[in-house]
Protein backbone atom coordinates (compact mmCIF):
# COMPACT_ATOMS: atom_id res chain seq x y z
CA UNK A 1 0.00 0.00 0.00
CA UNK A 2 0.97 3.52 -0.95
CA UNK A 3 2.36 5.68 1.96
CA UNK A 4 0.77 9.52 0.81
CA UNK A 5 2.36 13.17 2.76
CA UNK A 6 -0.56 14.95 1.97
CA UNK A 7 -0.32 18.67 1.49
CA UNK A 8 -0.45 20.51 4.70
CA UNK A 9 -0.31 23.98 3.78
CA UNK A 10 -2.89 23.69 0.55
CA UNK A 11 -5.59 26.73 0.91
CA UNK A 12 -2.99 29.48 3.14
CA UNK A 13 0.02 29.17 1.47
CA UNK A 14 -1.06 28.79 -1.92
CA UNK A 15 -4.47 28.02 -3.37
CA UNK A 16 -6.39 24.77 -2.15
CA UNK A 17 -8.38 24.46 -5.49
CA UNK A 18 -6.49 22.86 -8.35
CA UNK A 19 -7.71 25.09 -10.96
CA UNK A 20 -6.94 27.99 -9.19
CA UNK A 21 -3.67 27.10 -8.16
CA UNK A 22 -2.79 25.92 -11.18
CA UNK A 23 -3.84 29.48 -12.96
CA UNK A 24 -1.93 31.43 -10.31
CA UNK A 25 0.86 29.80 -10.67
CA UNK A 26 0.88 29.76 -14.49
CA UNK A 27 0.05 33.49 -14.19
CA UNK A 28 3.20 33.97 -11.74
CA UNK A 29 5.09 32.29 -14.34
CA UNK A 30 4.25 34.18 -17.18
CA UNK A 31 5.14 37.41 -15.13
CA UNK A 32 8.66 36.50 -14.75
CA UNK A 33 11.23 38.25 -17.48
CA UNK A 34 12.36 35.81 -19.94
CA UNK A 35 16.08 35.27 -19.61
CA UNK A 36 17.69 36.59 -22.86
CA UNK A 37 20.43 33.51 -22.89
CA UNK A 38 18.99 31.31 -20.58
CA UNK A 39 21.69 28.29 -18.78
CA UNK A 40 19.84 25.56 -17.10
CA UNK A 41 21.37 25.61 -13.34
CA UNK A 42 22.42 22.74 -11.47
CA UNK A 43 20.66 24.62 -8.10
CA UNK A 44 18.26 27.06 -7.05
CA UNK A 45 17.65 28.75 -4.03
CA UNK A 46 13.90 30.05 -3.58
CA UNK A 47 11.92 31.19 -1.18
CA UNK A 48 9.48 29.63 0.89
CA UNK A 49 6.39 31.97 1.93
CA UNK A 50 3.30 32.22 1.07
CA UNK A 51 2.65 33.04 -2.62
CA UNK A 52 1.05 36.62 -2.49
CA UNK A 53 4.15 36.99 -0.43
CA UNK A 54 7.23 35.60 -2.31
CA UNK A 55 5.51 34.19 -5.45
CA UNK A 56 6.92 36.41 -7.47
CA UNK A 57 10.34 35.96 -6.16
CA UNK A 58 10.62 32.42 -7.07
CA UNK A 59 8.98 32.13 -10.26
CA UNK A 60 11.75 34.59 -11.35
CA UNK A 61 13.48 31.64 -10.82
CA UNK A 62 11.51 28.64 -11.81
CA UNK A 63 10.32 30.15 -15.34
CA UNK A 64 13.78 29.38 -16.25
CA UNK A 65 13.50 25.44 -15.76
CA UNK A 66 11.14 25.34 -18.94
CA UNK A 67 13.90 24.88 -21.07
CA UNK A 68 14.57 21.90 -19.25
CA UNK A 69 11.11 20.37 -18.35
CA UNK A 70 12.29 17.10 -20.51
CA UNK A 71 15.94 17.21 -18.80
CA UNK A 72 15.44 17.02 -15.29
CA UNK A 73 13.78 14.03 -13.93
CA UNK A 74 15.35 14.37 -10.06
CA UNK A 75 14.22 16.77 -7.72
CA UNK A 76 16.72 16.74 -4.59
CA UNK A 77 14.63 19.53 -2.09
CA UNK A 78 15.85 21.16 0.67
CA UNK A 79 14.47 22.72 3.14
CA UNK A 80 15.00 24.09 7.18
CA UNK A 81 12.59 22.25 9.75
CA UNK A 82 10.11 24.54 11.26
CA UNK A 83 7.73 22.31 13.67
CA UNK A 84 9.59 19.67 14.56
CA UNK A 85 13.57 19.53 16.12
CA UNK A 86 15.76 17.20 13.72
CA UNK A 87 19.09 16.33 14.39
CA UNK A 88 20.96 16.32 10.73
CA UNK A 89 18.94 15.42 7.80
CA UNK A 90 15.11 13.61 7.48
CA UNK A 91 13.91 11.63 5.15
CA UNK A 92 10.01 11.48 4.91
CA UNK A 93 8.33 7.85 5.62
CA UNK A 94 6.31 8.14 2.32
CA UNK A 95 6.24 6.99 -1.06
CA UNK A 96 4.56 10.25 -2.96
CA UNK A 97 3.84 13.78 -1.68
CA UNK A 98 0.25 14.50 -2.65
CA UNK A 99 -0.81 18.53 -3.85
CA UNK A 100 -4.04 19.78 -5.76
CA UNK A 101 -1.96 19.44 -8.68
CA UNK A 102 -1.41 15.89 -8.36
CA UNK A 103 1.21 13.11 -6.76
CA UNK A 104 4.99 13.45 -6.88
CA UNK A 105 6.65 9.98 -6.73
CA UNK A 106 9.47 9.70 -4.81
CA UNK A 107 12.96 8.69 -5.64
CA UNK A 108 13.18 5.34 -3.39
CA UNK A 109 16.35 3.95 -4.95
CA UNK A 110 17.62 7.74 -4.40
CA UNK A 111 17.01 7.83 -1.16
CA UNK A 112 18.02 4.78 -0.36
CA UNK A 113 21.40 5.66 -1.20
CA UNK A 114 21.31 7.69 1.90
CA UNK A 115 20.59 5.45 4.80
CA UNK A 116 24.16 4.82 5.10
CA UNK A 117 25.02 8.33 6.11
CA UNK A 118 24.76 9.04 9.78
CA UNK A 119 23.46 12.55 9.55
CA UNK A 120 20.61 11.01 7.23
CA UNK A 121 17.14 9.92 9.67
CA UNK A 122 13.63 9.27 8.15
CA UNK A 123 10.68 11.36 10.50
CA UNK A 124 7.24 11.31 9.47
CA UNK A 125 6.75 13.87 11.77
CA UNK A 126 9.08 16.61 10.57
CA UNK A 127 7.67 16.28 6.66
CA UNK A 128 4.13 16.21 7.71
CA UNK A 129 3.22 19.77 8.61
CA UNK A 130 6.62 21.44 7.05
CA UNK A 131 5.50 24.06 3.83
CA UNK A 132 9.33 24.57 3.41
CA UNK A 133 9.27 21.86 0.97
CA UNK A 134 5.45 22.15 -0.17
CA UNK A 135 5.37 25.28 -1.35
CA UNK A 136 7.74 24.71 -4.03
CA UNK A 137 6.02 21.65 -5.41
CA UNK A 138 2.91 22.91 -7.62
CA UNK A 139 6.28 25.28 -9.26
CA UNK A 140 7.96 21.99 -9.75
CA UNK A 141 4.94 19.74 -11.18
CA UNK A 142 3.97 23.65 -13.18
CA UNK A 143 7.62 23.35 -14.90
CA UNK A 144 9.03 19.87 -15.67
CA UNK A 145 7.46 17.40 -17.01
CA UNK A 146 8.07 13.83 -15.32
CA UNK A 147 10.33 13.92 -12.48
CA UNK A 148 10.84 11.87 -9.32
CA UNK A 149 11.58 13.76 -5.55
CA UNK A 150 14.25 13.54 -2.79
CA UNK A 151 12.87 15.60 0.35
CA UNK A 152 14.88 15.97 2.76
CA UNK A 153 14.05 18.36 5.88
CA UNK A 154 17.46 19.78 7.20
CA UNK A 155 17.84 20.43 11.00
CA UNK A 156 20.66 20.95 13.27
CA UNK A 157 23.52 20.06 10.21
CA UNK A 158 27.24 21.29 9.47
CA UNK A 159 27.27 22.32 6.10
CA UNK A 160 29.70 19.52 5.65
CA UNK A 161 26.79 17.25 6.43
CA UNK A 162 24.56 18.57 4.15
CA UNK A 163 27.24 19.02 1.39
CA UNK A 164 28.19 15.14 1.56
CA UNK A 165 23.97 14.54 1.17
CA UNK A 166 24.22 16.68 -1.99
CA UNK A 167 27.42 14.42 -3.41
CA UNK A 168 25.82 11.57 -2.61
CA UNK A 169 23.30 12.61 -4.96
CA UNK A 170 24.72 15.28 -7.01
CA UNK A 171 24.34 13.32 -10.72
CA UNK A 172 24.56 15.14 -14.22
CA UNK A 173 22.10 17.03 -16.14
CA UNK A 174 19.21 14.96 -14.78
CA UNK A 175 19.21 16.05 -11.30
CA UNK A 176 17.96 19.29 -9.77
CA UNK A 177 18.78 20.84 -6.04
CA UNK A 178 16.39 23.21 -4.67
CA UNK A 179 17.38 24.49 -1.83
CA UNK A 180 14.30 26.44 0.16
CA UNK A 181 14.57 29.87 2.31
CA UNK A 182 13.69 32.75 3.30
CA UNK A 183 15.96 35.63 5.23
CA UNK A 184 15.20 37.89 7.78
CA UNK A 185 12.09 37.77 9.76
CA UNK A 186 10.54 40.78 11.10
CA UNK A 187 12.71 43.47 11.04
CA UNK A 188 11.81 46.81 9.56
CA UNK A 189 11.76 47.52 6.41
CA UNK A 190 15.12 49.55 6.53
CA UNK A 191 16.46 47.49 8.63
CA UNK A 192 15.57 43.99 6.53
CA UNK A 193 17.31 45.70 3.23
CA UNK A 194 20.44 45.60 4.57
CA UNK A 195 20.41 42.42 6.77
CA UNK A 196 19.65 40.55 3.45
CA UNK A 197 22.03 42.70 1.51
CA UNK A 198 24.69 41.30 4.00
CA UNK A 199 23.42 37.52 3.46
CA UNK A 200 22.83 38.01 -0.34
CA UNK A 201 26.29 39.26 -0.17
CA UNK A 202 27.66 36.16 1.66
CA UNK A 203 25.95 33.68 -0.60
CA UNK A 204 27.20 35.47 -3.87
CA UNK A 205 30.99 34.95 -2.18
CA UNK A 206 30.63 31.58 -1.80
CA UNK A 207 30.86 32.17 2.06
CA UNK A 208 29.05 29.12 4.24
CA UNK A 209 28.57 31.25 7.54
CA UNK A 210 24.80 32.23 7.39
CA UNK A 211 22.97 32.48 10.58
CA UNK A 212 19.42 31.57 11.37
CA UNK A 213 18.77 35.05 11.69
CA UNK A 214 19.87 35.91 8.37
CA UNK A 215 17.99 33.24 6.75
CA UNK A 216 15.66 30.85 8.18
CA UNK A 217 17.41 28.01 6.00
CA UNK A 218 20.47 28.92 6.50
CA UNK A 219 21.65 25.78 7.47
CA UNK A 220 20.56 24.70 4.27
CA UNK A 221 22.42 27.60 2.04
CA UNK A 222 25.78 27.04 3.60
CA UNK A 223 25.49 22.90 2.81
CA UNK A 224 24.65 24.28 -0.67
CA UNK A 225 27.40 26.81 -1.09
CA UNK A 226 30.04 24.27 0.72
CA UNK A 227 29.11 21.57 -2.30
CA UNK A 228 29.30 24.49 -4.88
CA UNK A 229 32.89 25.05 -4.05
CA UNK A 230 33.69 21.90 -4.77
CA UNK A 231 32.49 21.35 -7.81
CA UNK A 232 33.12 24.76 -9.34
CA UNK A 233 28.99 26.41 -9.44
CA UNK A 234 28.95 30.29 -9.34
CA UNK A 235 25.83 31.53 -7.95
CA UNK A 236 23.88 34.63 -9.66
CA UNK A 237 20.90 36.85 -7.56
CA UNK A 238 17.78 36.63 -9.46
CA UNK A 239 15.37 39.03 -7.84
CA UNK A 240 15.37 40.22 -3.83
CA UNK A 241 12.73 41.58 -2.27
CA UNK A 242 10.68 41.43 0.88
CA UNK A 243 7.19 41.47 2.37
CA UNK A 244 6.79 45.08 2.31
CA UNK A 245 7.19 45.21 -1.29
CA UNK A 246 4.87 42.22 -1.60
CA UNK A 247 1.67 42.06 0.19
CA UNK A 248 2.28 43.18 3.72
CA UNK A 249 3.09 46.43 6.00
CA UNK A 250 6.47 47.83 6.44
CA UNK A 251 6.84 47.56 10.09
CA UNK A 252 7.74 43.66 10.35
CA UNK A 253 8.68 41.80 7.07
CA UNK A 254 10.48 38.96 6.01
CA UNK A 255 13.27 38.86 3.45
CA UNK A 256 13.64 37.02 0.23
CA UNK A 257 15.99 36.11 -2.52
CA UNK A 258 16.22 33.67 -5.41
CA UNK A 259 19.70 32.28 -7.18
CA UNK A 260 20.76 30.14 -9.75
CA UNK A 261 23.46 27.91 -9.26
CA UNK A 262 25.51 27.29 -12.48
CA UNK A 263 28.83 25.42 -13.39
CA UNK A 264 31.59 27.79 -13.74
CA UNK A 265 31.86 28.98 -17.34
CA UNK A 266 35.94 29.46 -18.29
CA UNK A 267 37.71 27.13 -15.73
CA UNK A 268 40.62 25.01 -16.78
Amino acid sequence: MQTIRHAAVAGAFYPGDSRMLAGHVQALLRAAPADAAPVIPKAIVVPHAGYVYSGQTAAKVYAGLMPARNTIKRVVLLGPAHRVYVRGLALPDADSFATPLGMVELDKQAMARLRGLRQVVVSAAAHDQEHSLEVQLPFLQSVLDDFRLVPLVVGDASPAEVAEVLDVLWGGEETLIVVSSDLSHYLSYAQARQADQLAVDKILKLQDTLTHQQACGGMVVNGLIFAAREHHLEPRLVDMCNSGDTAGDKDRVVGYASFLFTERTGRA
